[in-house]
């Protein structure tokens, strides 16, 4: 039986998301094809109909979460302040990709590095346009700077066993930015 264009379209995206959560939650290399095929109601054989290997899901993923990866360009502190939550911290295979793979990032194929490279200038380039109170110049070092420190606190907010520090390590991360923006 053929499958439609459409159907092709909504299986890879169905692909797509359930290897974003599964790669956030457990790492690219505890991932295998089948468990993401598996998990996306479709057969192991079909994967090769999207994608050219798990190199390619990878990378295809990667643009696939970080397109999706936004920030509230109109408010700007209600996105931190979601962002540097307990909640958020606590939920890595539905958080930020870019918090959830980073550090794996470095192992990955240059597609996949190129990847990160681009939603990376995207992110930036969206917090810069939530920040339009701000001279070009301290919009740019405030937007690279406020990004690298909310990724940083959950990445180390997630990797530490004392939940008090954790918590801590968010509020003061969210209590710095606000007082950078001003």
């Amino acid at each position: 039986m053929k499958v439609s264009r459409e159907q092709m379209a909504e299986n890879r995206r169905r692909i797509l998301d359930v290897a974003s959560r599964l790669f956030r939650d457990k790492g690219f290399d505890a991932v295998s094809v089948a468990e993401v095929m598996k998990a996306a109601g479709l057969t192991h054989g079909g994967f090769y109909g999207h994608f050219s290997s798990k190199d390619d899901l990878v990378a295809q993923t990667l643009v696939h979460a970080l397109a999706a990866d936004t920030v509230g360009e109109n408010d700007f502190r209600a996105y931190v302040g979601s962002y540097l939550s307990p909640r958020h911290r606590d939920n890595a295979a539905g958080g930020c990709p870019t918090a959830g793979l980073a550090a794996a990032i470095r192992h990955q194929t240059p597609a996949a590095r190129t990847a990160m490279s681009q939603g990376l200038r995207a992110q930036i380039l969206r917090i810069e346009k939530a920040l339009p109170e701000l001279d070009a110049e301290d919009r740019r070092r405030t937007a690279i700077g406020s990004w690298a420190a909310m990724v940083g606190a959950v990445i180390l907010a997630r990797a530490i066993g004392d939940p008090e520090l954790a918590d801590e390590v968010l509020e003061q991360t969210r209590a710095w930015i606000d007082h950078s923006v001003g």
